[in-house]
């Protein structure tokens, strides 16, 4: 008896499944590196540090009484006002039929803490917030938050150096300079055409020859910025002395360094596991859970360029 595709049709798989499960492709996390995690709060939920300002100075004549004046002060205070959890459970004849039973099973816990983490970058992220909106925040003279320079509020080379500029003028380090940026800025900045007019610039060669970004850090910096790609930054509508950003981002320019860092926080609780039988529902469940507050620090340690996202086909 000849056998072809009709008539052992019964014998061939039309589809085959496969013994992998596909994961969703991550953004790696970085913003809680830049937090000033205090060590110092053991118990409660608000933190007060106190501050001093400078002392003053006076054009002074013989004879005549010196003016004494008290330094100012003031507090800050820290909360603790982020209260998270993640929860997972399975059945127990979802275990019984899934042929994927222990590799589901195993991944819960990592997407659990993946996810409370993505919240707390987030968080850090969105602290963008805490300069007023739609407005220039200047300290000492310079902006530290302003559109995009470039058409239809696109990121150019030169928002690199006013942000520069604005943290130079509040006195911050110029040292281990940041930028957090979005992938559209990224993309602007790769795609510059006057780029190719200072090729002979080593600044910029590595730019031209291998595009500014690899994995998540920019082969070269921009005066100074070593420059980080994300896609947690925050939405940033607004308009900022007549300029608006109809679909922007807040991208982030800052002094990475320990004494001036511009976030701070706490764990009240460090991301915990747990795990029970719930005999009345016949499953296992899973939880972690994550008690924590931050804040921005040193507003003068932050530059926010809000750029539109929207120019990238």
């Amino acid at each position: 008896m000849a056998m072809n595709s009709g008539n052992s049709e019964l014998l061939i798989r039309t589809e085959v499944w496969s013994s992998q499960l596909k994961m969703v492709l991550e953004d790696q996390l970085m913003a809680a590196g830049y937090v000033n995690w205090l060590s110092e709060f053991p118990d409660g939920t608000t933190f007060t540090i106190p501050s001093i300002g400078q002392a003053q100075v006076e054009d002074y004549i013989e004879d005549d009484a010196i003016t004494y004046a008290p330094l100012d002060t003031g507090e800050f205070q820290l909360t603790i006002n982020k209260y998270k959890a993640s929860g997972i459970y399975i059945t127990d004849k979802a275990k019984q039929d899934s042929f994927y039973m222990n590799q589901l099973v195993s991944s819960f816990v990592p997407k659990q803490e993946r996810a409370i983490m993505e919240q707390v970058e987030s968080d850090v992220l969105g602290l963008e917030s805490e300069q007023t909106a739609s407005d220039l925040n200047t300290i000492n003279g310079a902006n530290h938050r302003y559109c995009a320079g470039g058409t239809n509020e696109v990121m150019e080379v030169e928002d690199f150096a006013r942000a520069r500029y604005a943290l130079k003028k509040a006195n911050v380090p110029d040292t281990s300079l940041v930028a957090i940026v979005d992938p559209s800025v990224e993309y602007a900045l790769n795609t510059i055409t006057n780029l190719a007019n200072i090729s002979n610039n080593p600044h910029w060669e590595g730019v031209i020859a291998e595009g500014i970004a690899t994995g998540m850090r920019f082969v070269k910096n921009v005066y100074g910025f070593d420059v980080y790609v994300s896609n947690n930054l925050a939405d940033a509508n607004e308009t900022i002395s007549g300029v608006t950003t109809a679909a922007g981002k807040a991208n982030m320019f800052f002094s990475a360094e320990s004494d001036v860092l511009p976030f701070i926080g706490a764990w009240r609780q460090l991301p915990q596991v747990e795990s029970e039988r719930n005999k009345d529902h016949q499953r296992d469940e899973f939880v972690i859970s994550a008690r924590y507050g931050v804040k921005l620090f040193r507003p003068e340690n932050l530059v926010c360029v809000l750029s539109d996202t929207d120019q990238v086909a």
